[in-house]
């Protein structure tokens, strides 16, 4: 995540000199304390919540279960990682839904947050787990806000209420008053109401919020905030605590290159727990706050429940499973690649989702490298290919692809390539399928060299057998791929397990290359 960027490189870079030591002494501990205080401060972390988080830390580390840990940079990078989950809020607070629908739900902030945005996000969200939500127009102070939420609300196929035309005309605390009302008779179980902010705090938009709370008795209402602004973020909370008071936090813009000191320090100070971050412009871009999987994005340590959660999300069960019979067939299609392709589009950015991996840190050039668009062109060339083409893609000869390419606007060299990624992944997959071990292209062979001792210099190719059995004719050429004389020739009886037994079986089992030359001889 963007915001935690600089955050976490100067975090990553504070832990990999402790890595370096067996054991810590009270001034490697105050050396570490004195760079994590200075990367805090660098990201605009309240001072107040710097001084008590650093405290905590070193008093941690100097006590007993860092000098008896057998790895004591890892204990300190474990306490760090459980100090940030406590000033990010220690659990995630669900919503909190109404015993007697509708649950109310008030968003409130200033002018620029994006709670028009935000709003339709939350809708979304919620029609998804079954909720039937409807927004309320209550912003009749901003330019086009009624507009904009229309707008938001169709996109997020959710209705919404908007009696007033806004741009000043209307009195948004009886809007806000009949939305609830509209909402109760047309039985939506959730209301959303979108309030009016301001460039800044001032008396008559404290006003305004805290005469529309009073009137509709909300549930819940979320403090919508920019983590762009910084230390102001500290300010306006406390301001909108005071004035108008909230139940919960959402942190918009996540996305942006902020230092985040908004997230670090709004949940400690203001005592309200942040419920929801927003990491992007699509109406897909917002999920539930959990301040665990957040502090192992910050330490670079990945947030693996959260891609499941998006991937369980995005990826059919019985579809899965007839991929999985698929490969296991051989009936694996560029079609079927297709559809696994827009299936993992759906889950988001991919950028995002492989950010989310442990030591994504380090591959930072490579993710800002990464073309978003290189999906889009994928779908473009099989896209131009016929139902037959996209079946065998054997049938595709130099005209065919040339053809293809034109039709897709790429090159006959874009389109070999998409071919033998696809020949690969069948490939992959369909080891995989039989409980294999794939050998990933571009990663060279597994460490080690083979499964049979590691020989670092691969042997020259031999001359094949003749036999002409089957059975015997894998076996000695298994035993020529490895270097060794055929059974034939050595006297070991030829009757062992695919040329692997009698005596010259070397250590460990079959090499890379035995297998290989077995699965060829056998048809697989």
């Amino acid at each position: 995540m963007a915001t935690f960027g600089n955050l976490s490189d100067r975090l990553a870079e504070t832990f990999k000199n402790l890595r370096t030591k067996g054991k810590l002494s009270a001034a490697d501990v105050d050396g570490t304390v004195r760079e994590i205080r200075r990367a805090l401060l660098e990201a605009d972390v309240a001072l107040e919540v710097v001084k008590e988080f650093t405290g905590k830390v070193r008093e941690r580390a100097l006590g007993d279960e860092v000098n008896k840990a057998l790895n004591p940079a890892q204990q300190v990078v474990q306490i760090v990682n459980e100090e940030l989950v406590q000033i990010l809020g220690g659990e995630q607070r669900r919503l909190e839904f109404a015993k007697k629908p509708p649950t109310i739900i008030m968003l409130a902030g200033l002018q620029g947050a994006g709670k028009t945005t935000l709003a339709g996000k939350l809708a979304k969200w919620l029609a998804k787990d079954g909720h039937t939500p409807i927004l309320v127009a209550a912003d009749l102070q901003r330019p086009n806000a009624v507009t904009q939420l229309e707008v938001v609300g169709a996109q997020a196929g959710v209705p919404v209420y908007a009696p007033e035309p806004g741009n000043g005309v209307g009195d948004p605390v009886r809007v806000a008053r009949d939305g609830v009302k509209f909402a109760q008779q047309k039985l939506h179980d959730v209301v959303i109401v979108d309030t009016a902010g301001r460039l800044g705090v001032d008396a008559d938009m404290m006003k305004q919020a805290a005469d529309i709370r009073a009137a509709i008795d909300p549930d819940e209402v979320l403090f919508v905030i920019d983590a762009m602004i910084g230390q102001d973020a500290v300010s306006t909370a406390r301001a909108f605590q005071a004035g108008v008071d909230f139940t919960g936090v959402v942190l918009t813009k996540l996305d942006g290159d902020a230092r985040g000191g908004a997230a670090l320090s709004i949940a400690s100070l203001t005592g309200r727990p942040i419920m929801f971050a927003s990491t992007g412009e699509s109406l897909d871009d917002f999920e539930p706050f959990h301040p665990d999987r957040m502090a192992s994005r910050i330490l670079d340590l990945g947030d693996i429940l959260t891609l499941i959660e998006q991937a369980q999300g995005a990826f059919d069960e019985d579809e899965a499973r007839k991929m999985a019979e698929k490969f296991s067939t051989d009936t694996f299609t560029l079609d079927d690649f297709l559809g696994q392709m827009q299936q993992l589009r759906n889950m988001g950015s991919i950028k995002k989702m492989m950010g989310m991996l442990p030591g994504a840190g380090a591959m930072k050039a490579q993710l800002e490298n990464f073309d978003e668009r290189e999906i889009v062109r994928t779908e473009a060339i099989i896209q131009s290919m016929t139902k037959a083409e996209r079946a065998t893609p054997k049938l595709l000869n130099g005209s065919r692809r040339l053809r293809i390419a034109r039709g897709a606007g790429s090159t006959v060299t874009e389109v070999n390539q998409l071919v033998q990624r696809f020949e690969q992944a069948a490939k992959m997959m369909k080891t995989v399928a039989r409980g294999g071990t794939p050998n990933i292209p571009g990663m060279g062979p597994i460490p080690g060299g083979s499964f049979g001792g590691g020989r670092g210099k691969q042997q020259p190719k031999k001359k094949g057998s003749k036999s002409g059995n089957p059975a015997r004719r894998a076996a000695e050429n298994a035993a020529l791929a490895a270097g060794e004389k055929p059974a034939a020739e050595s006297g070991v009886p030829g009757g062992s397990g695919f040329g692997l037994g009698g005596g010259a079986q070397k250590p460990g089992g079959p090499s890379e290359e035995e297998m290989a030359a077995l699965q060829k001889m056998l048809g697989r």
